[in-house]
């Protein structure tokens, strides 16, 4: 689970000054001096590091937090600012071209970082609001990249345009922008090549097309999981050829998060989107507010529900809430949900952004290969054990665990855990609820439970 290690030490951190009534300066400082050793054991840049601290330190010796009811929440409330500060405030939104032609990005990085299927997300994703890409393969030196380019156009229904690797990068862009022109494509997406390191040939090339194609924006792509590399790549190449914006990938797999919360502060460069997943759905606009909120553990649910409303259907949705509320929910529904659910990318991913959810379900077994353990129980029950899950008894329990593969102990766990997870979300449905009717409508009218 993205930033599952900092998160957790954060928590603790957390918890600890909830618990006091009052704050002495002694108790913040033993607080940030363990803030300091988290951050620099998930590979925040030492700077970084220093610099957030020292700010959080400043604001919260002052007197408002010192004096006020609840110091711990105010305190909690000021590190969540300071990150959020650090990611840069508020989303960075892509620049468009106006006034005639197409919008032009330049896609660079490091050979692995995912650049050629970051391309393909970041067209698919503007396809849907409404732009015309073409995707252009400018990477004639590693074998088999304009085919990968070619195969996630097609799986995206959008165009590639190639000229094979005999001809020079920049030739294939100038044709690409006549091609696009012609065709009437809005937006053009340059994916160029990289190196395992970056080296002058690299540099001297990307330059030179920069120079010549005069793209909208260039765009940087590092990974994530790299941690401190990333944030070295980005300042070299913002160094060298000067970039607009950065994408973070394989996010979903960073559990320390170093590169997320120093890129921006080191290179004062935006980071504009986040790959949290291999599908070519999995591209997120990186909202600091959103992101500062899963590092500390403290949920997402806007981001929550845009994914619900974007992959569940919401009249199912609407029908699984009055379940809950009625507790009418069964095996059947639950099995359906579980479909839907992977649509919408990693359980444990989704579950971190319920707010204390991540806490509760700590030990409940619920990552993507549990899930499939799951389906197969259920599909091996008859229809009126999954409509109605009292009725199993020992034997049925015994034939179920035959049927799927599984152990008996395996089959109690999961009724188990069904059970608590039914209780759970029938308080969480009629609390959300509650707030709804005030607000007009409740969380669960967007989510998939």
């Amino acid at each position: 689970m993205a930033f599952e290690s900092l998160s957790d030490k954060f928590q603790n951190i957390f918890n600890n000054l909830k618990k006091k009534g009052k704050l002495s300066e002694a108790d913040v400082k033993a607080a940030m001096r363990e803030v300091k050793m988290a951050l620099l054991e998930a590979d925040v840049n030492f700077k970084v590091v220093k610099d957030f601290v020292n700010a959080v330190k400043e604001r919260a010796i002052g007197d408002e937090v010192m004096e006020s009811l609840t110091p711990g929440q105010h305190v909690i409330k000021i590190v969540n600012e300071e990150m959020v500060a650090l990611m840069g405030s508020d989303e960075s939104e892509l620049t468009f071209t106006t006034g005639g032609g197409p919008t032009i990005y330049m896609m660079v990085g490091l050979q692995g970082a995912g650049k050629t299927t970051t391309s393909a997300k970041l067209a698919g994703l503007l396809k849907k609001k409404g732009k015309k890409p073409l995707l252009v393969a400018c990477d004639i030196y590693r074998p088999a990249a304009i085919k990968q380019l070619q195969v996630v156009g097609e799986q995206l229904s959008i165009p590639v345009f190639s000229m094979g690797n005999q001809n020079k990068p920049i030739d294939i862009a100038k044709a690409a922008l006549e091609h696009g022109s012609k065709n009437h494509h809005d937006l053009i997406i340059l994916d160029t090549a990289g190196r395992l390191h970056i080296d002058e040939t690299m540099m001297d090339e990307l330059i030179e097309l920069k120079e010549v194609i005069k793209p909208k924006e260039t765009l940087l792509v590092v990974d994530a999981m790299t941690g401190q590399d990333a944030v070295h790549v980005a300042e070299l190449f913002n160094e060298k050829i000067g970039v607009d914006g950065v994408i973070l990938t394989k996010l979903d797999g960073d559990t320390r998060g170093g590169a997320a919360l120093s890129v921006k502060a080191v290179t004062q460069k935006p980071i504009k989107f986040a790959g949290m997943g291999e599908k070519l759905s999995d591209l997120e606009v990186f909202y600091p507010e959103r992101m500062a909120s899963r590092i500390l553990g403290m949920g997402d649910v806007l981001t929550l529900i845009e994914k619900a409303q974007s992959n569940i259907d919401q009249k199912k949705a609407s029908e699984m809430e009055r379940k809950f509320r009625k507790a009418e929910f069964n095996f059947e529904d639950f099995l359906e949900q579980m479909q839907q659910l992977k649509s919408m990318g990693s359980l444990s991913d989704l579950m971190a952004m319920i707010p204390g959810m991540s806490a509760q379900m700590k030990n409940v077994q619920i990552d993507d290969k549990e899930m499939a353990k799951m389906e197969a129980m259920i599909l091996s029950m008859t229809v009126e054990e999954r409509n109605d899950p009292n009725v199993i008894n020992v034997s049925r329990k015994n034939r179920i665990a035959a049927g799927s593969g599984n152990k008996i102990q395996d089959v109690n766990r999961f009724i188990k855990q069904f059970e608590q997870s039914k209780k759970m979300m029938k308080q969480m449905s009629g609390m959300m609820g509650k707030k709804g009717r005030r607000g007009g409508k409740g969380m669960f009218g967007n989510l998939p439970f």
